[in-house]
């Protein structure tokens, strides 16, 4: 099988090091940049009639031989295919992110938890009517209270 991914831009981010960034992206209230490289921005027609994005990108500085995560709300160990954890054998983040502002093929963004210099593999517009889906549950994460995270 042959595959390759190839990042279509960079993230600007405040974040430096993993311990400054958010367990989630949606905890950020940070403004990111989201800089395309030259060859993708005809990609970006339309973008501006967005209010939010899916953004994927590539946690290049993740452990991608881990199995087992211990997520920072349960403290108990899960597969991390049952987690959000950043270390994965393929650590692709997804975060949904507020459009501010389109400048030519750079995005103004608020809602990532992503450091500076992380290759975008792609960018989704969002929809509330197709990608939200009423009632999905994690099972072990039920318990855990929102204004403790």
């Amino acid at each position: 099988m042959d595959f390759c991914l190839k990042p279509i831009g960079v993230i600007r981010s405040p974040y430096r090091n993993v311990a400054e960034c958010p367990f989630q992206g949606r905890f950020s209230r940070e403004d990111f940049i989201i800089e395309l490289y030259p060859e993708y921005e005809e990609g970006l027609k339309d973008i501006d009639t967005c209010s939010h994005l899916i953004i994927l990108y590539w946690l290049h500085k993740a452990d991608r031989e881990r199995l087992i995560a211990l997520p920072p709300f349960d403290r108990k160990e899960h597969g991390v295919f049952a987690t959000r954890s950043p270390h994965r054998p393929n650590p692709i983040g997804f975060s949904v992110v507020e459009l501010l502002k389109v400048d030519g093929r750079r995005l103004f963004v608020r809602g990532l938890d992503a450091l500076d210099g992380t290759p975008v593999v792609d960018i989704k517009p969002y929809s509330s009517k197709i990608d939200c889906v009423e009632n999905a549950r994690i099972g072990w994460f039920e318990g855990v209270k929102m204004d403790e995270i």
